[in-house]
């Protein structure tokens, strides 16, 4: 059972709704919130501002853009986002980033209106009414509720913070009607809850495990977002086993790239067929039945999951329910204790090495890659976009440590890219923050260089501008008999758009230009857009290496 607010200590205080709403995330941790202010939204957002000293708000041209930069802040991080946006329209202008925060198991807290409390659930027509919103956010989410009351606002929210961060991590929401945030009445403050018991391994079921480990002689460990925070202990184990680390997108970086047991997806599929045990720690694992698509024969998969449904949507021969950095250390001593076969050390360097060889045929996008990773400092961030260089980079772009990759997930959300690494720069505006769009993704949020120029956000963005929905391109020309619709595009010209915000642009067409503009750009202390021109269908194809069954 959920812990319960234990009788506070503090005495009762006149506040409005928004003001309990406020407080209440103050005493939860929270120093900046992005909101898009809004009718119904007045008196949160006005409570946020008499607040300023010590809650940042940062605003946007687009309610996506404020979800979207709650995601790429909370992802980065690893502390909960948090966004604020008017109801109807714009919650579902931000469900797109809501629905990736939530698939992805970044926590994430959505904040929102209604329909004024005498209005609601009778469809009169006020403003920006949406008939069942809560239902709808209760869909996106793994917890949404109505606050009735502004007394009811420190528990409401210090519910929605526990079951934020509490097993699986996810995005959460709370509503309120429109009269609420101005509504006076006395709170009583409330300090935040604990989490919810986090299962542990049982250690008969470890033994089990480890049994079929110390047996193994080719096995590979999988992981994903489930491991971010498993970084040493995930490693560790590898290191027992000898089993290289394969991360497709959520988990780059538990294991870095350039370790030995560091795998991308190219490499981990050249030893695919011959693994004997699949170790699978905090990854839906789509892999399996969705990329790689033929199974080894006789494989056993040994999983390790916080969430104990993960067990009954792929089954394993071992299911260890638990936190992965307590059942990874777990499993290493047990191992440990019963000692392992020797290994493979010279076929995993050769099989890395040989599949770093053949993603080189994937160009241009390799070689442009290439030269971000030799310019963006090791700890910089690096947030990816469905496009034709964004899907290269998850097998073409080195990552050194958990986090440091942002992307949207099996979403595939569609011109997430720019404005979530705004929220990774607010996130680590110390750090170097490098986002890579297409040029179509990129204009679903482009207005966003105001926001960038307005709050000092100094992101440098690369948009590869090939005049195309690339992907869409190729799939029309390949499997369509070439009847293009809608997949070519008519641009701006990226250079003078970004000028007009007070952005400071260059455009490239070489890897070689790209380097010296790249590196001014991380330097400068301001916003930077390089566009690289690559032309129509001059992009490689990078869907042998994520999808062999693709060509």
């Amino acid at each position: 059972m959920p812990h319960q607010l234990s009788p506070s200590s503090h005495s009762p205080e006149p506040m409005t709704g928004g003001d309990a709403i406020a407080d209440a995330l103050l005493r939860h941790g929270v120093d900046t919130v992005f909101a898009l202010p809004g009718a119904q939204m007045y008196g949160l957002t006005d409570a946020f501002a008499r607040r300023a000293d010590r809650l940042r708000t940062l605003g946007a041209r687009h309610e996506q853009t404020s979800a979207y930069m709650a995601f790429g802040y909370a992802r980065a991080s690893g502390r909960p986002g948090v966004f604020s946006v008017v109801p109807g329209p714009g919650v579902l202008n931000a469900s797109a980033a809501l629905l990736t925060a939530h698939s992805t198991n970044t926590p994430v807290l959505a904040l929102t209106g209604d329909v004024m409390s005498d209005f609601r659930n009778r469809e009169r027509g006020q403003l920006h009414e949406y008939r069942e919103q809560l239902a709808t956010l209760r869909t996106l989410t793994k917890h949404a509720e109505h606050i009735e009351h502004p007394s009811h606002a420190p528990q409401q929210v210090a519910t929605a913070f526990q079951r934020m961060n509490s097993g699986r991590k996810g995005a959460v929401a709370l509503q309120a009607s429109w009269d609420y945030f101005t509504q006076r009445a006395c709170v009583t403050p409330a300090e935040p809850l604990s989490l919810t018991s986090t299962p542990l391994a049982d250690p008969g079921v470890i033994e089990e495990a480890a049994a079929i480990l110390g047996s193994s002689q080719n096995c590979m460990i999988f992981v994903g977002s489930g491991a971010l925070d498993a970084s040493a202990e995930v490693t560790a184990l590898a290191e027992v086993l000898g089993a290289p680390v394969v991360s497709f997108r959520g988990g780059r970086g538990v294991v870095p790239d350039d370790h030995p047991l560091g795998f991308t997806v190219a490499a981990g599929q050249r030893l695919w067929q011959q693994t004997d045990v699949a170790l699978i720690i905090g990854s839906r694992f789509e892999l399996l039945d969705i990329r790689w698509n033929h199974r080894p024969e006789g494989v056993k998969l040994i999983r390790i999951d916080i969430d104990p449904a993960e067990s009954r949507r792929l089954p394993a021969a071992i299911n260890i329910v638990a936190d992965a950095a307590q059942a990874s250390q777990a499993l290493a001593l047990a191992v440990e204790r019963r000692g392992v076969p020797s290994r493979r050390d010279g076929i995993l360097a050769d099989t890395k090495a040989s599949a770093e060889a053949a993603i080189q045929v994937v160009q241009p996008q390799m070689d442009y890659l290439r030269v971000i990773r030799d310019v963006l400092p090791r700890d910089g961030f690096f947030v990816d976009e469905l496009s034709q260089v964004g899907f290269t980079s998850i097998f073409g772009f080195p990552i050194y440590q958990p986090r440091h990759l942002v992307t949207s997930g099996y979403q595939g959300t569609l011109g997430f890219g720019f404005p979530t690494a705004l929220g990774v720069k607010v996130a680590f505006p110390d750090k170097a923050v490098v986002s890579i769009c297409g040029d179509g993704g990129f204009l679903f949020a482009g207005q966003e260089l105001a926001t960038a120029v307005q709050y000092g956000i100094n992101l440098v963005t690369i948009v590869f501008n090939n005049d195309a929905y690339g992907n869409v391109l190729r799939d029309q020309q390949n499997g369509f008999g070439g009847r293009l619709i809608g997949s070519e595009l008519v641009n701006p010209d990226f250079v003078k758009f970004a000028e007009s915000f007070g952005v400071q642009a260059f455009r490239v067409d070489s890897p070689q230009a790209l380097r010296p503009v790249l590196q001014r750009a991380i330097e400068a202390d301001r916003p930077v857009l390089i566009e690289v021109s690559i032309g129509r269908g001059r992009d490689g194809n990078p869907w042998p290496f994520l999808h062999p069954s693709f060509k």
